[in-house]
């Protein structure tokens, strides 16, 4: 069952003039700041749009089923990628990371996936683009950012954990390889109960890029020619290999 109209009001009015100290570093703030139906090829699901008082981007949340006030929700924490999800690029795994969660929470009791505006691992469009040059020439993801006077990963999950307590999930079953999300959310106060892996096959283009995600930057990608998305039935399996 998705969220009611009661629900819906019950947590607008409770976001209306939410300002809280802020969770992280950075001490960010975010509210619900609208929700609304939303029928996708993927299932039935709502989005969530939330405010930030940090950079004033946009995030979002899609979500199927009641996940308010239940444990063990499965949620995907996916950074935006213009050049994977919108176009189709093959130099990495995002829109079929995207597609494939999104197919698998839809066969699912209830879940979510949160839609976090951070391009390139939080180094933003154009230095990401940047880094694709770099890339060209020889250099792998680590080293171009590093190159590009980066770390490997400027990603913050400090939105992330607010939009999960602003839903009231409890605790979450990540959909992640990425063992830094698990640490990210932990320690921000969010309850990881679980992992599902979500490991996507490989392409000429981006297997290379696949690699150095696993050999440096700790990605859990026990294997890389399947799809994989462990702790679900058969069905639902299914909809991932097709």
């Amino acid at each position: 069952m998705p969220l009611t109209h009661l629900q819906i009001k019950e947590l607008l009015d409770e976001n209306r003039y939410h300002d809280c100290g802020g969770v992280g570093k950075d001490h960010i703030c975010v509210r619900i700041a609208a929700i609304a139906e939303l029928p996708s090829r993927f299932g039935q699901f709502q989005v969530v749009a939330f405010w930030n008082n940090r950079d004033g981007k946009e995030h979002a949340a899609f979500v199927h089923g009641d996940i308010t006030g239940q444990e063990d929700v499965p949620v995907r924490l996916h950074s935006e990628c213009l050049t994977g999800d919108a176009i189709g690029s093959l130099r990495c795994d995002c829109r079929d990371q995207l597609e494939a969660s999104l197919a698998a929470i839809g066969k699912m009791e209830r879940g979510m996936l949160l839609y976090l505006r951070q391009e390139g691992r939080g180094i933003g469009f154009l230095n990401k683009i940047r880094a694709y040059g770099l890339q060209d020439l020889g250099l792998d993801t680590v080293e171009a950012n590093l190159a590009l006077g980066f770390r490997d990963d400027e990603r913050d999950y400090s939105v992330a954990a607010h939009m999960i307590h602003s839903l009231r999930v409890k605790s979450v079953r990540l959909m992640t390889n990425n063992p830094k999300k698990i640490g990210g959310l932990q320690g921000l106060g969010v309850k990881v109960s679980g992992r599902i892996p979500l490991i996507m096959p490989a392409n000429k283009y981006n297997e290379f890029y696949l690699k150095t995600k696993q050999e440096k930057s700790g990605h859990l990608l026990e294997q890389i020619d399947r799809p994989v998305l462990e702790g679900m039935t058969p069905e639902q399996a299914e909809v991932v290999q097709d």
